[in-house]
């Protein structure tokens, strides 16, 4: 098979991290050219890479068929857009873009040319997230009652990365660890009901949000995604409370620090937590109470990769549809009314 030829749209730590050594080790991909203003740290990594100094000239090269946007968010709406005019598939950092109205046009734009668009919501395949799915197939916790995810931090102060910090579309807490926390929910649950929230500015000097706590609405349960950056001791990532149990699980995937020390995703022991950051299971079947420690399982985000190559060569289904991302940037929106006007928001 001919590899799918890549173009990446910029080399900070995205790119560094989460995209260029995915393009570069999986076979179905080749790591063709990176757009880079002024440096070349792309080429010093990779030297046989194309160095782009336009996002136009990028385009132009026909050789390229998937441009990945991992550029500022408040650009990936008008650079998607640009990339999919130029008919070539398209995957999109997370956050999607800054409006649903934004999303619904690059969808329509992609399907109008036949090109693939996904966006990148890698959280999807990290260890505690998998682990926690597998839990909720197995249905030891009964029905679901009440669910909790976090994201939380220690970052008291302003982010080294200017572009984080200016109050512009698709910035702020909730764009960014927002839009992991809303789509695992959505995968696991599905669309709510309705949506409330409150958000806030708790950093000296910050512009924008650093704190949410959104709650949505489902039929028979609720599910709280919080995120703040004064938290110093971290508890969980999850909590999962059901009519038969509970399941509480630490946010502790080791990908991202692994891959910032070059790590590649067939090293020895990647994706594998440490066992002392397994799951509590604690239920009770028929009359018999447990408290178990859950195994991990490992986490790998090449598995986005691999989905992403064979909706591109065997029109597979791709592992985040652009549909699924636009939902994400509807519930942000919802939230973003509803701390405005203090009110349940239908959906």
């Amino acid at each position: 098979m001919k590899p799918i030829h890549v173009g990446l749209c910029s080399f900070g730590m995205s790119g560094y991290v989460f995209h260029a050594p995915f393009a570069e080790e999986n076979p179905r991909f080749n790591l063709y050219g990176v757009w880079e203003r002024t440096k070349n740290e792309a080429a010093k990594k990779y030297p046989n890479i194309i160095t782009f100094r336009s996002l136009d000239a990028l385009l132009a090269d026909e050789n390229i068929e998937l441009v990945i946007v991992n550029t500022p968010s408040v650009t990936h709406y008008e650079f998607a857009k640009k990339a999919l005019e130029a008919k070539k598939h398209v995957i999109v950092e997370k956050p999607f873009v800054a409006t649903v109205e934004q999303a619904e046009e690059l969808i329509a734009l992609a399907n109008k040319n036949d090109v693939k668009l996904s966006v990148f919501h890698n959280r999807r395949y990290d260890s505690d997230f998998k682990t926690v799915q597998k839990v909720l197939e197995n249905k030891v916790l009964g029905d679901v009652v009440d669910v909790h995810i976090h994201y939380d931090r220690y970052q008291p102060g302003l982010s080294p990365k200017a572009h984080k910090e200016v109050n512009t579309p698709a910035v702020g807490a909730l764009y960014d660890l927002g839009s992991h926390l809303i789509d695992q929910a959505l995968h696991l649950f599905g669309k709510p009901k309705a949506v409330f929230a409150d958000t806030g500015i708790f950093r000296p000097s910050s512009k924008v949000l650093d704190y949410f706590d959104v709650k949505l609405y489902y039929d028979t349960f609720r599910v709280t995604l919080k995120s703040s950056l004064y938290v110093k001791e971290v508890v969980t990532g999850f909590t999962l409370h059901g009519t038969l149990g509970s399941f509480v699980k630490s946010r502790a995937d080791v990908q991202e620090d692994a891959l910032k020390e070059g790590k590649v995703t067939g090293s020895k022991g990647y994706g594998i937590e440490p066992e002392n950051e397994r799951g509590l299971l604690h239920t009770q079947k028929d009359g018999v109470v447990s408290r178990t420690k859950i195994p991990t399982l490992p986490g790998n985000y090449m598995d986005y990769f691999d989905a992403i190559a064979a909706a591109i060569r065997d029109n597979g289904k791709l592992p985040v549809t652009a549909e699924e991302a636009a939902l994400v940037i509807e519930i942000i929106e919802a939230s973003i009314q509803s701390n405005q006007e203090q009110r349940v928001i239908t959906l």
